[in-house]
């Protein structure tokens, strides 16, 4: 329909359909994307939770590195949770030998920094671009932002100082799982920006 914002959730592995079904409720058009024709479809990007290594893979398997990479380049918003935040990041430390991220993020992030699974936490977060509410933010396996560049912009941090969610331009980095806890802000946020930036292409 006219006026909703074309967004794809890459397909490859993770919680797709987490992330899938909550921006269809908040009025996005979904695709799953698994090729590059259809990323080529829509303007804006989610990279779910998952295991960062497993979709770097198969990112190349399916011939989707380099697309993606091109779209982060050329602008298009990307949202990434968990598993995203190490993809979207330039740095990645305790990668798997030979493991990949797609970049676009001036920030170093640190694979399994909270641990195993069993280890898993919830926490709330401060997050003053998104109002005086706190944010649920639930951590599973999740990746920490151990230093952030100049172009890169902090949004959140445990209260002791751990850096969990970095934005910069269109891109958006988070360590936890909005789509888990029916925290909604960020994908709004990522849903402004795809409208901004679909508005400004056109």
């Amino acid at each position: 329909m006219a006026g909703k914002p074309k967004v794809g959730v890459l397909a490859l592995q993770g919680d797709v359909r987490e992330h899938a079904a909550l921006l269809a409720e908040l009025g996005a058009d979904v695709t799953l994307v698994r090729r590059p024709e259809e990323l080529a479809a829509v303007d804006g990007l989610v990279i779910p939770g998952g295991e960062s290594s497993v979709i770097d893979k198969l990112s190349r398997i399916f011939g989707m590195q380099e697309p993606i990479r091109a779209a982060i380049a050329a602008g298009m918003p990307v949202l990434g949770t968990c598993a995203g935040l190490i993809l979207l990041a330039d740095t990645v430390v305790d990668a798997i030998d030979g493991q990949e991220s797609f970049g676009g993020i001036d920030a170093v992030v640190r694979r399994n920094a909270f641990g195993r699974q069993v280890e898993s936490f919830e926490a709330e977060l401060t997050v003053a671009e998104l109002g005086p509410d706190p944010v649920k933010a639930a951590f599973i396996r999740g990746p920490v932002v151990e230093s952030v560049g100049p172009a890169a912009e902090v949004l959140a941090a445990l209260p002791d100082g751990r850096v969990v969610a970095v934005e910069q331009g269109s891109l958006l980095g988070l360590s936890f799982h909005p789509e888990i806890t029916g925290e909604t802000r960020f994908h709004r946020r990522f849903l402004d920006r795809v409208r901004a930036v679909s508005a400004a292409a056109a």
